[in-house]
């Protein structure tokens, strides 16, 4: 049946929320800038396609992005913009068969992105139990950043997304507090932001811990216990994840499993998935 409302918001399935790159046109493949280094590499500069694109938008050596230096590729998540903007905002038109839309569509794109991440946060915001309080306040920002995702490309391509990101932060800060705050004997001590690259936190009990930001490049998490931590922007690359417990771990997210390194023990939120390079990666020892 038709929606009798016009202004209803039709809000985003968690599942749209994930890359589904059949339906995308390589977005990420030629919107984004590449730096050679240890995840990339080549150099390549934003509107430029990868060398790697296929001429039917697929990556040519997608089953080999590690061993040929991509390795930043595989932890890269768009959130499900790319087929949003491809199919909803373009309508199907992809940037080489309307060539005149490519410079704007790959503007679109990296904004396009920013308000799929918002959704994602604010969804989990919503299941979070302790955080009831401030529902209708995180129901409202949802409906506002899902709004958003449905302007024309023009007002997309201009939009300036800080203003409303600052606005969802506050409320993601605060449902975490909120949901950290049932957490018995947790640590009040705050580690936003904090320097613990390649720090030695094997078993560390980080459970309902504020990791908001922090720095957990090669830190050794084996058998550490992060449920319920706080772990939006953490840096986990090259983290050792194995046989860590990250049940009901806050606005964690797969591109930053993806980042770091695991094993079959390594527990995760139900919402997420075991990456296929975990098996060769980790160590699973502690």
């Amino acid at each position: 049946m038709p929606d009798d409302n016009p202004n209803a918001v039709h809000v985003t399935p968690r599942a749209a929320l994930r890359a589904d790159c059949t339906n995308c046109f390589g977005l990420c493949c030629v919107a984004l800038t590449l730096t050679a280094s240890a995840d990339f590499a080549i150099n390549k500069d934003a509107g430029t396609p990868c060398p790697n694109l296929a001429d039917d938008f697929r990556c040519g050596i997608h089953t080999r992005l590690r061993s040929e230096g991509f390795s930043g590729c595989t932890v890269y998540d768009c959130f499900g913009a790319g087929q949003k903007v491809s199919q909803e905002t373009y309508g199907g038109r992809d940037w080489r068969s309307a060539a005149g839309t490519a410079q704007q569509m790959f503007r679109v794109f990296p904004v396009m992105r920013q308000l799929h991440e918002l959704l994602w946060y604010l969804t989990e915001a919503l299941t979070l139990p302790a955080a009831a309080r401030i529902h209708a306040d995180l129901r409202n920002s949802l409906d506002a950043t899902e709004r958003l995702t449905r302007l024309s490309a023009e007002d997309l391509a201009d939009l300036d997304v800080s203003a409303h990101r600052d606005k969802a932060a506050a409320l993601l800060l605060r449902a975490g507090e909120l949901e950290r705050a049932t957490v018995p004997r947790r640590s009040k001590r705050s580690r936003r932001g904090a320097d613990l690259i390649g720090a030695r936190l094997v078993g560390a009990d980080l459970r309902g811990a504020e990791l908001r930001g922090a720095y957990l490049i090669a830190a050794d998490l084996r058998g550490a216990d992060l449920r319920q931590a706080e772990l939006i922007g953490a840096d986990f690359r090259d983290a050792d994840l194995s046989d860590a417990d990250l049940t009901g771990a806050l606005f964690l997210t797969q591109a930053q499993l993806n980042a770091a390194k695991g094993n079959a023990a390594t527990k995760l939120p139900v919402s997420l998935t075991r990456p296929p390079h975990w098996a060769a990666d980790g160590s699973g020892t502690v």
